[in-house]
């Protein structure tokens, strides 16, 4: 998936209206998030900074799987950093729960890349990010994640 499809995909989520809350809407919000969720994965592959900038909070609190605490700033340049290139990251699981103009994610994923000097990595982390509709767009809040050994 190159950056152009992570854009459209960004901005087709944006085009949903917030109205009243009825099952309808909150299969179609929570369809919108895991998309943003995938697109988020894909991001983060292509070191598309631009791209999660879009996704993400001026105000996010993430909490990597070490306990780590970032701001959207830090997150970012966590991603573009050199010494860390995700080749993959896939879902093995992943949930949605809609509440009102929120959206919990929870779920598993897998992420295999390599560290600097070319020694590979393999992670697996349980996550629950929060989202929330602003001005008619998604965007995730809180991040966290948790190693699974």
């Amino acid at each position: 998936m190159d950056f152009r499809l992570i854009v459209a995909l960004l901005l087709l989520a944006a085009a949903f209206p917030a109205g009243a809350q009825s099952p309808e809407n909150d299969h179609t919000d929570q369809s919108t998030v895991l998309a943003l969720e995938n697109a988020w994965n894909q991001a983060v592959q292509q070191k598309a900074a631009a791209a999660l900038d879009l996704l993400l909070a001026n105000d996010l609190v993430y909490i990597e799987y070490d306990g780590t605490l970032m701001n959207k700033t830090e997150y970012l340049s966590s991603v573009k950093a050199q010494s860390y290139h995700a080749t993959r990251i896939m879902n093995e699981s992943i949930s949605a729960h809609s509440f009102g103009e929120m959206v919990v994610v929870y779920g598993v994923y897998r992420e295999i890349g390599t560290l600097s000097g070319g020694k590979p990595y393999l992670r697996r982390e349980r996550f629950t990010d929060l989202w929330v509709r602003r001005k008619s767009a998604w965007v995730c809040v809180i991040s966290q994640s948790t190693s699974i050994p």
